[in-house]
């Protein structure tokens, strides 16, 4: 989605400066599994900004540490894998809320931390620490289990205790196999990190977009021939990282799930840039484009305009940046054909 806003086409010498800014940046430090998984055995992972609502980031961070195998980032990555954090998901097989809890095993794991009322599988203050609490409870259960306690404990919640116990660790079950890899990879996204690795895709991203300058901009374009080649400002992003092998959803809302979450400070090109109604909810992301270094993106930006280099400030409402990897784009939940993700297990 695109907003009309004061910007205009740059003049050629700014534009070569531009590109002259991307030919000539380096690699940053790498953000490795290992400074993560050392970050999590000192208890020092919290939420990256902006990546969880605010309704429910204070929750998170504090039962995602309820017990070691589990961190915030990795809690986020659960509810936002099941649920999209939408508090009134409920899967085609019944699975409830921002947890997606099944009736059965809520009776048995739901809590009221407040001990106040009943408590409900729809109530977020109630779910998301049952969920944390029920993780908790699995990585007990299978502590005797061979292999990644984390790994284990996920590959419970998505398939049960005794399968894993079964298995010997996690069973070879395509689904379960694949919720665990996609859960661990997710939370790097929701991961609060001073480096972050440079995206080897970048250059091909970049040189995509900038193959589009001048295209006039078209809502919900995503550069068919039917469309006229066009673009808008999500299409023009899926379509560049497409071009490197790189899967992104529709909606730039989704793209924001990428990857890591790269400062102000540490932008490179390639980067995604995002603007937002609202500071501190994800949720609320109404525009995208790539960043191309200096201060500047490739912008597909509004009905009446073309494709174009913008300031990222000419927006008005920046809200913070992704650094698109392979293993971030691929761990992304699938949409339901109402858009919601409710993947219930």
């Amino acid at each position: 989605m695109a907003v009309p806003r004061r910007a205009a086409l740059l003049g050629g010498g700014v534009a070569a400066a531009v590109v002259g800014l991307f030919v000539a940046f380096v690699a940053a430090v790498m953000l490795t599994a290992g400074s993560i998984n050392q970050a999590a055995a000192q208890g020092t992972l919290s939420l990256a900004p902006g990546t969880v609502p605010t309704a429910y980031a204070g929750l998170i961070q504090q039962w995602g540490n309820l017990c070691p195998e589990l961190t915030p980032p990795l809690l986020a990555a659960q509810l936002y894998q099941e649920s999209g954090f939408s508090p009134t998901a409920q899967s085609p097989v019944g699975a409830q809320g921002i947890a997606q809890f099944m009736p059965g095993t809520w009776k048995i794991y739901g809590i009221d931390p407040t001990h106040t009322h009943t408590p409900s599988p729809w109530n977020p203050a109630d779910a998301i620490p049952s969920a944390a609490s029920y993780d908790c409870q699995l990585a007990k259960d299978t502590a005797g289990v061979p292999g990644d306690k984390q790994s284990n404990m996920l590959a419970a919640y998505n398939a049960g205790p005794y399968a894993v116990i079964s298995a010997g660790g996690v069973p070879p079950i395509a689904e379960t196999q694949h919720y665990v890899a996609n859960i661990k990879k997710l939370a790097l996204s929701f991961t609060a990190a001073t480096t972050v690795g440079f995206s080897s895709q970048a250059a091909g991203a970049i040189y995509y977009a900038q193959s589009k300058l001048g295209t006039p901009y078209l809502w919900g374009g995503e550069g068919l021939a039917s469309q006229g080649y066009r673009f808008d400002c999500s299409g023009l992003t899926q379509q560049a990282y497409a071009s490197v092998g790189i899967a992104l959803p529709r909606v730039a809302a989704d793209q924001w799930y990428a990857g890591p979450h790269p400062s102000r400070s540490q932008l490179q090109p390639g980067d995604l840039v995002f603007f937002s109604h609202d500071p501190h909810d994800p949720a609320q992301i109404h525009h995208v484009g790539i960043y191309v270094g200096g201060g500047y993106m490739i912008n597909a930006p509004h009905t009446g305009a073309v494709i174009r280099f913008d300031s990222i400030d000419s927006e008005g409402d920046y809200f913070g940046a992704t650094r698109v990897t392979s293993a971030g784009a691929s761990a992304l939940p699938t949409l339901q054909p109402n858009g919601s993700i409710a993947n219930g297990h």
